[in-house]
């Protein structure tokens, strides 16, 4: 008899592997141990009844389910053999967009089930109507908020004068784009490029250049050193100095000249230079790494061991510059002026992929033609859009803004004082909030969270992460702290 229940059970499972596989929707299956008693929900909705049929192929074993309820647009099937089924249901239009996806694009992402629209400030919509309120704010890329008036109107008129001419020629938008970028960030000279990782890679070989032209490393034998938990990007050299196992699988062989220490950790920093140190590339808060905000006076340290063993001090402030954590750069927290530092994300003012390497004269001018190229990167487009995102930044008080609701935001979390939140941090408005791994993933946190009309997403599987656009106010803050409280005092029960 307990064998022929472990074959129905198994035979159960191979059924639901099967229908995941042929409908491509997100569907969740997981063990239950004491799933209460449900009557069947009189209101369920027909859309959720197709999904269903859908789901479980027309049906085919639908002798196995116990009985199910339609809640916060999430269809609950609970089977006989102790599994519940959650099933997110959506519009018609909604799952032919996640099918077309599905079937010609790579599945190189973990998407939220939800197919977004348009946009404004703050808000999204999906292909239902549904509005939500966006907490993620495309990893800090949408600081100014969806569909800024002012980004806009600058990316329609420089598309209608010139877009992209490359490099082979000047234009009349680089040069006074790159003077202010220069000027707010306290360096020399500035090397435009379009993706954050690009400006990585850009930092790279600025740094090594110097160090064999100027340091006197021997040729081939620089090092750069990184930290653990970093995240700069998922190019071959990226993934070379990543600590992320998932980053690296089967990507091998890497990119040499890279040596790993504990973040917040200058003990180790000191000890890990070298004569053939060329540069301490490091992230003044660890965004994907889990928020994670070093002891003050980490990064002043850093800088006075760099300046003494003569290593460059690069930071990288794709995610954390551009006044996501209140202050226009991070390193300016500890009022630390680095020898590079990466730009990115929010420099498009999330209308176009705007990013800079901007260093010490010293540093750029090792730079020859033909060291180092973009065909898109500097181009007039860019160049309009980038100087337009800096001049809102400032004049609009978005710094200043970050700066205040990220203390609004943080104190509201730890009052929530939830028993599944066992750490808040950040700076800013960069914010993260921990998990308690054992009762629940964040992966479920955020998919509950959009059931109740916010949007983010988990960074690892503890973190829930919280980097709205730098325009939120204090009304939509409490807002959705209240829909945070409500989301973790159902799923602890």
């Amino acid at each position: 008899m307990a064998q022929d229940r472990h074959h129905r059970s198994t035979d159960l499972l191979r059924r639901l592997q099967q229908g995941l596989q042929l409908t491509g929707w997100p569907v969740y299956v997981k063990r239950l141990l004491n799933w209460p008693a449900t009557t069947h929900d009189a209101h369920l909705s027909r859309l959720a009844i197709a999904a269903a049929k859908l789901i479980l192929l027309t049906g085919s074993f639908s002798r196995d389910i116990s009985h199910w309820v339609f809640l916060t647009g999430r269809l609950y099937l609970v089977l006989r053999q102790g599994y519940i089924i959650t099933i997110p249901v959506f519009g018609n239009r909604m799952h032919k967009q996640i099918e077309l996806e599905r079937r010609f694009g790579a599945c190189n992402y973990h998407p939220l089930p939800v197919v977004l629209t348009h946009g404004d400030g703050c808000y999204v919509w999906d292909t239902d109507g549904k509005q939500y309120l966006d907490m993620m704010s495309a990893y800090s890329a949408v600081s100014h908020g969806h569909c800024h008036p002012r980004l806009l109107q600058t990316l329609e008129e420089q598309a209608g004068r010139l877009s992209v001419v490359s490099r082979a020629f000047y234009s009349d938008r680089l040069g006074a784009f790159l003077q202010r970028a220069c000027e707010l960030s306290r360096m020399d000279k500035a090397l435009p490029t379009n993706t954050g990782v690009e400006a990585v890679e850009t930092a790279l070989k600025a740094a090594r250049k110097w160090a064999y032209e100027v340091k006197g490393v021997a040729t081939d034998a620089a090092e750069i050193i990184v930290c653990r938990g970093n995240f700069h990007g998922r190019t071959l050299a990226a993934i070379s100095m990543s600590s992320e196992p998932e980053y690296r699988k089967n990507f091998g062989p890497f990119t040499p000249g890279f040596r790993v220490i504990d973040y917040a950790d200058t003990a180790a920093l000191e000890a890990a230079i070298n004569s053939n140190t060329a540069a301490f590339l490091v992230e003044p808060v660890q965004g994907e790494g889990g928020i994670n905000v070093p002891p003050r006076g980490y990064l002043t340290s850093c800088a006075d061991i760099c300046r003494r063993n003569n290593v460059l001090l690069i930071c990288d402030e794709i995610q954390t510059g551009l006044g996501r954590t209140g202050r226009f750069l991070a390193s300016d927290h500890e009022d630390v002026q680095p020898d590079g530092v990466i730009l990115g994300k929010a420099l498009g003012g999330g209308v176009y992929p705007v990013s800079l390497f901007l260093a010490r004269r010293d540093i750029l001018d090792l730079f020859q033609p033909g060291d180092h190229g973009s065909t898109f990167g500097g181009n007039p487009l860019a160049a309009a859009v980038g100087l337009e995102a800096l001049n809102v930044l400032l004049e609009e008080g978005l710094i200043e803004n970050s700066a205040l609701m990220g203390e609004h935001l943080r104190a509201g979390l730890h009052a929530l004082d939830s028993p599944l939140i066992t750490d808040v941090r950040g700076q800013g408005l960069l914010v993260g909030f921990e998990i308690d791994a054992t009762r629940v993933t964040a992966r479920t946190v955020c998919e509950h969270l959009m059931d109740s009309g916010i949007l983010t997403k988990e960074t690892h599987e503890t973190v829930v992460r919280l980097t709205p656009p730098l325009i939120i106010d204090r009304e939509m803050i409490d807002s959705a702290l209240v829909t945070i409280g409500d989301t973790l005092a159902t799923l602890t029960k």
